[in-house]
């Protein structure tokens, strides 16, 4: 494994395979930071408050063996992580093509990060899965 230190930031609220195989993806460049969004974060970005509090999406994440370390996100907004990626001053951000902005590619320009854009590729044998979908099967009421 590399030395590179590697950031991706998200909700994971509800956690599942589709996010441990994008974990495991993501340190095969390098030592693997996650960062969760705060409970309020996300109430303020989604309109409910994730059914897994900060702290407990935080323990889930960083219990994955792919994870060097999980984190809360200390900022607001779509890219509560600006300052965190400031302070940890990551050599590479991650994310899926779905999770891609202008606006994390102009961040990770601006902090001298290289931008890694990966497709959701299911862990073999396994369906793609993405939480939203999760929820709305599971009738979850967010």
């Amino acid at each position: 494994m590399s030395d590179k230190i590697v950031m991706v930031s998200g909700c994971y609220d509800l956690l599942h395979a589709g996010h441990v195989a994008f974990f495991k993806t993501a340190a095969q460049f390098g030592k693997l930071h996650v960062y969760v969004g705060q409970d309020q974060n996300i109430k303020q970005l989604k309109g409910k408050a994730p059914y897994f509090s900060q702290d407990e999406r935080k323990y889930m994440v960083g219990a994955i063996r792919y994870v060097e370390k999980a984190n809360i996100g200390s900022g607001f907004g779509m890219l509560d992580f600006a300052d965190d990626m400031k302070q940890l001053k990551p050599d590479i951000f991650v994310v899926n093509h779905d999770g891609f902005t202008e606006s994390k590619k102009q961040l990770c320009e601006e902090n001298g990060v290289e931008l890694v854009v990966l497709d959701r590729i299911p862990e073999e044998g396994l369906p793609a899965r993405s939480s939203s979908d999760s929820k709305k099967e599971l009738k979850f009421p967010y």
